[in-house]
């Protein structure tokens, strides 16, 4: 039931398996835990003896038979805080290294709702003012709330404005929008003939296209993001954006 979460931590399928089942039934023999948990007898002495290492189940002797059991799942919350220390550790060394990559134009693609957070945290990284080209409200995706709010508290805090030239159709839809961006926010509305399915985002050195936008208010599952690192595009677009920005209807 819950495999793929525990797989997240690090468990091994077969390892999820096994320390669900004892979780689930208690004490058992290497027999009753390969049946239960439906993997190979050979294979649960191995994955039973990773768990023992890992310090999620412990061995219990006795005269007829040794069996196993479950530690606390409490103890799930330790291998996590175990995994972020060693993580912070690394950071400050891999963040040296990403930061004098001497990389001056590159391109590369994002995918789905992780896509989108990752645009974010890259918009956080730059720290400069947002523009937007094409805006459908997808940002407020409910499914993004927590990352979404994260994000503009951060952005919020490193003052960043956000520029945006509204779909027509998005305005139209949810019209009371603008009055509860969370952030500072100044916006036209593209004229209706100019909607699209596509959208634009630039910051900084940074170029982002949208694609499959097909729905106002959301962000759909399989939505690309081509990112485009350029400084001398990315002023161009910034300046393909004023002439858009002066054609576009005004909001009084």
């Amino acid at each position: 039931m819950y495999q793929l979460e525990l797989e997240s931590l690090g468990l091994s399928p077969n390892e999820a398996k096994i320390y669900e089942t004892l979780v689930e039934h208690g004490e058992l023999g290497v027999s009753e835990i390969a049946i239960l948990a439906k993997i190979h007898r050979r294979n649960a002495y191995d994955a039973i003896a990773h768990l023992v290492d890992k310090g999620l189940c412990f061995e219990i002797f006795s005269s007829k038979k040794n069996t196993y059991n479950a530690v606390d799942p409490h103890k799930l919350r330790e291998l996590t805080d175990e995994k972020r220390r060693e993580i912070e550790k690394i950071l400050p060394h891999l963040n040296k290294m990403f930061t004098h990559r001497d990389v001056a134009e590159e391109a590369y693609v994002y995918r789905g709702l992780e896509g989108q957070k990752n645009v974010w945290r890259d918009v956080l990284k730059v720290g400069k003012n947002s523009y937007f080209i094409g805006a459908k409200v997808g940002w407020f995706d409910s499914r993004l709330k927590s990352a979404r709010e994260t994000f503009f508290k951060e952005a919020n805090r490193k003052k960043i404005n956000f520029i945006q030239l509204f779909d027509h159709e998005a305005m139209q839809q949810i019209p009371n929008f603008p009055k509860y961006f969370p952030a500072q926010l100044e916006y036209r509305i593209l004229p209706k003939e100019y909607s699209t399915k596509s959208a634009t985002h630039i910051f900084g050195d940074y170029v982002v296209t949208y694609t499959g936008l097909e729905e106002i208010g959301k962000t759909p599952d399989d939505v690309v993001f081509f990112i485009l690192h350029s400084a001398q595009l990315a002023e161009s677009y910034r300046t393909w954006f004023k002439y858009m920005w002066g054609k576009s209807k005004k909001v009084k």
